[in-house]
């Protein structure tokens, strides 16, 4: 059992997780992105170019996402404001992470509308893990480490990319079955430490969680925080930033696969061989991912989230312009490379001052609700992302006969155009800590 150590400081008592626990929090990060890279951002879509076709690939991939991603977009806010009422939330991970692992079991063992099916639940469940895992945070952590402790998590489970990578090339091509089952497996490998080893302070007033009473009162509370986003300073106007940024970032990881292939059969590989320079663009995307949640981790803690994620933000306009130039130009697939590293460098760094920052902004006895929001704005980022892209795929590809790769790097550009506008959004928003206790009265 983890031993929790007090830590005394500005004139209150903290308690300090032991490592066990906070190891096998961040170890939980690596399941994360074993599933997040094996299923959302490579073989599920290579799945569906094989079903599909190469013109109506990025349109199918886009109009799937967005069902599964819908359906977790409409549930956020209920399953955080649940959880809030909980004794513990750790039992809402455990079931994610059976109904995610269990649906990704099966995928390809049939036919491919069933596969589209079971894909829709196991990301949405993945997706609400992700969810209750993030809200888990300040039971592992103190507000003096949470940067160094979050960067360690997103460098560490970016490690379960490379596990995703790697099992792609020892499972071939052609036996996607027994690779999707192979990721589930791994996926609960590396979700149990967690589920056993993090404790929870646990809810000293829990109240029912399930029920018609509950859905009304949760969503009614869900709305009385929205109307009354003055109490929170900078809240609402965060939410709003973050849909923008992360509805560009989690469109280009999903379509990246696709992207690359039709890059590399444009300066004349095959579609076998893109596939191969997919997973190791990937893999290269991966490896400074690692190395960047661990120093931007460091630099969150020094600088503090905002202006943190001000320097990522400008890295990812750097990428999303490159991105587009390859597309655009016709330029080689090692070009990709260069745009994998930069957005691998930029993805730690989102995502190890984005989480510190929204706690900045949640008051503590609200955490399971306001982290529903969180995840709600970044779910509805996944279903207008990928809408946007189809779209524009479909306009620029299939209406007005431009090659997919031209449509692709006209999509990037849109994507670009949100990263701009997220950046002003945030622009007035500080990450100064809040006396919870004052804005409460």
């Amino acid at each position: 059992m983890a031993v929790e150590r007090p830590v005394r400081g500005a004139g209150r008592e903290e308690r300090r997780p032991g490592r066990g626990a906070v190891a096998s929090w961040v170890i939980y990060d690596v399941a994360n992105s074993v599933f997040s890279m094996g299923v959302v951002s490579l073989y599920f879509s290579l799945y569906v170019r094989e079903a599909v076709g190469a013109t109506s690939a990025d349109r199918t991939y886009g109009i799937v996402t967005t069902v599964s991603m819908s359906l977790i977009f409409v549930l956020s806010p209920l399953l955080g404001a649940m959880t809030d009422r909980a004794r513990r939330r750790m039992p809402f991970l455990i079931w994610s992470a059976v109904l995610c692992g269990g649906a990704t079991a099966f995928m390809a063992r049939g036919p491919y509308r069933v596969s589209a099916i079971l894909f829709v639940v196991a990301n949405a469940a993945y997706q609400a893990g992700v969810q209750f895992y993030d809200a888990l945070l300040p039971d592992v952590t103190t507000e003096d480490n949470r940067g160094r402790v979050g960067g360690v998590g997103v460098g560490v489970g970016y490690l379960g990319s490379y596990i995703a990578v790697g099992l792609g090339f020892l499972i071939p091509g052609d036996q996607k079955p027994l690779l999707f089952l192979a990721i589930a497996i791994a996926f609960f490998a590396f979700a149990l430490p967690c589920f056993l080893f993090v404790p929870e302070r646990g809810n000293p007033r829990p109240r029912p969680v399930f029920g018609w009473s509950v859905i009304r009162e949760s969503t009614a509370e869900t709305l009385a925080t929205l109307r009354s986003g003055h109490r929170y300073p900078g809240l609402l106007r965060f939410l709003v930033g973050r849909m923008f940024y992360t509805d560009a970032i989690n469109t280009v990881i999903s379509f990246m696969s696709l992207y690359t292939v039709n890059v590399a059969v444009a300066t004349g590989l095959s579609s076998a061989e893109g596939e191969v320079r997919s997973r190791l663009v990937l893999m290269a995307a991966v490896t400074c991912a690692v190395l960047g949640g661990l120093v931007w981790g460091v630099i969150v803690d020094r600088i503090g989230p905002k202006r943190t994620l001000n320097f990522v933000l400008a890295l990812w306009v750097v990428t999303f312009t490159l991105a587009a130039s390859v597309g655009a130009f016709r330029l080689s697939v090692v070009f990709l490379y260069v745009v994998s590293c930069l957005a691998g460098i930029a993805l730690g760094g989102t995502w190890a001052a984005d989480r510190p920052y929204m706690l900045r902004l949640t008051p503590p006895d609200r955490v399971g609700e306001f982290y529903g929001l969180y995840g709600m704005v970044g779910r509805f980022s996944a279903v207008s992302g990928p809408v946007i892209w189809s779209a524009t795929m479909y306009w620029a590809v299939e209406r007005s006969g431009l090659a997919p790769l031209t449509g692709q790097a006209i999509a990037i550009l849109t994507l670009l155009a949100m990263i701009l506008i997220s950046a002003w959004i945030l622009a007035p928003v500080t990450d100064d800590r809040r006396d919870w206790v004052t804005l409460s009265h």
